[in-house]
């Protein structure tokens, strides 16, 4: 792959060209992962599609790629900031289940949500309770200098490194505001790095420290990961655009203090917009967000919505509704009908035309343009100047980077059942075979009345319909 690779930098704030720090060492990836204490919304996994994305390019244009998430199962507050309780603790109680089980379910959860959508496994997952020795030792290291002890715990004084916030563009009063104050704080911004148990109130999740028994922040688990096991300086941080105002900043001081320099621990920090809904940023705090498994229930391939997130440049803003993601579902659709009909026609094996595979090398190397990428794959499947075994090498080229399955998907692949149907695949395709008999008999009253059942059961006839699908389950169905 001959296009340079550049990638927007969000500590500069600008495209810059992207070389490894050590090609001897590959490229070194970190990505904030979840905090398990419910179900990951769809602008949670719009994060690690992104994720997916650069992991899948910088592989495929040659790199050898280390990539770490890690699991928050400790430290994480209510509050993004540093105020409230800790999520996980919060959850356990409200479920009267262990945390440690809490902890388990969403995990799993989370990880089968990475498999429905395609998502490379990365190199290692990295769990912040595994780590709690080495999160005291780093805490050891830098609390002389840069951190200050309250009877709530340690904390970390913003002040005592250079240039504290430039990665959100230096806070302002209004981020401030997020942050809740603790009393003895010497600075609004100053957080927690170990937090103290409160008197006579035991955690589910404590360790004994230099500071009480308590649990360590959420910020400190990351810059002890990612440094464990990339390194430091590594190549490329990656996290939602939420993360750019106070998680990263912090790890950055922290970085900062470890090493006694003024390296923000990531050559690299890179962010992926909001997914919205016409209610605002979809949030977990709100309740009634929505998981990829209620598509999934409603009868719609994850992969419509990996393809939906592929539709839009990672650094914008994305719009979910209905709509559009029905319309990703007839992208998806086109393209594997279009697939299934070059595998009819195929013979032999085919080589991938360099002509698309440099355009598709161009998309992708300006700042991951996934939407310049697509239209692309399009030209591709329908250039009839090309054999169905070339454009099928080439589509094996486009997917290896996009991650949508074309090549081994079917079209029954994409027609689910919504969990909440009372009809078979094989009940609603009898009934349609009734209908056609009806409608050519002109029994229209006969036709409608099935096709209106089959409505009540969550399925919409598709009248007409270019694609030639006979019908599809309702979104809402």
């Amino acid at each position: 792959m001959t296009a340079q690779l550049t990638l927007y930098n969000s500590l500069t704030r600008s495209l810059e060209a992207f070389h490894p720090l050590d090609p001897a060492k590959g490229v070194r990836v970190y990505s904030c992962g979840p905090t398990v204490y419910n179900y990951a919304h769809l602008g949670n996994l719009r994060a690690y599609v992104f994720t997916d994305t650069l992991s899948r390019v910088l592989s495929w244009k040659g790199y050898p790629l280390t990539h770490v998430i890690n699991i928050t199962d400790v430290g994480h507050l209510t509050s993004d900031a540093d105020a409230g309780d800790d999520k996980m603790e919060a959850a356990a109680r409200a479920q009267a289940k262990s945390i440690w089980d809490i902890a388990a379910h969403y995990t799993a959860a989370f990880k089968a949500n990475i498999a429905d959508l395609n998502i490379r496994q990365p190199t290692r997952w990295s769990v912040a309770t595994d780590h709690i020795a080495e999160m005291i030792d780093f805490a050891e290291k830098i609390a002389p200098e840069h951190c200050y002890q309250l009877e709530s715990g340690l904390y970390f004084d913003v002040k005592s490194v250079p240039d504290y916030g430039r990665l959100a563009g230096n806070q302002d009063d209004a981020a401030e505001g997020r942050i809740d104050p603790v009393a003895g704080k010497r600075h609004p911004q100053d957080f927690a790095i170990w937090r103290k148990s409160p008197e006579g109130e035991q955690r589910q999740m404590e360790w004994d420290s230099p500071w009480g028994n308590g649990a360590p922040g959420w910020h400190l688990e990351c810059s002890v990961m990612s440094i464990k096991y990339l390194g430091a300086p590594f190549d490329i941080h990656t996290g939602g655009i939420d993360h750019r105002e106070i998680h990263h900043p912090n790890e950055i001081a922290q970085n900062q203090a470890f090493c006694g320099c003024a390296d923000t621990g990531s050559h690299f920090w890179m962010h992926n917009n909001f997914l919205v809904d016409r209610q605002g940023k979809m949030s977990k705090s709100k309740g009634g967000f929505t998981t990829l498994q209620s598509l999934i229930d409603a009868g719609v391939h994850p992969l419509a919505y990996r393809l939906l997130c592929l539709q839009a440049q990672y650094r914008s803003e994305l719009e979910f509704s209905a709509e559009n993601l029905a319309a990703a579902l007839t992208r998806l659709k086109r393209l594997v009908m279009t697939v299934n009909a070059l595998k009819a026609k195929a013979a032999g094996e085919g080589v991938a035309p360099v002509a698309w595979i440099k355009r598709l090398d161009e998309a992708v190397s300006d700042d991951l343009n996934t939407p310049r990428a697509l239209p692309v794959l399009d030209e591709l499947l329908a250039e009839k100047s090309l054999s169905p075994a070339d454009r099928l090498a080439g589509l094996a080229e486009f997917d290896a980077v996009l991650g949508l399955k074309l090549l081994e998907l079917r079209r029954e692949d994409l027609r689910m059942r919504p969990v909440a149907a009372t009809t078979t695949v094989e009940e609603i395709e009898a009934r349609l075979v009734e209908r056609k008999e009806a409608r050519a008999a002109k029994d229209f009253a006969r036709s409608d009345a099935i096709r209106d059942e089959l409505a009540a059961a969550g399925v919409e006839v598709m009248d007409g319909d270019p694609l030639g699908w006979d019908w599809k389950p309702l979104l809402g169905g």
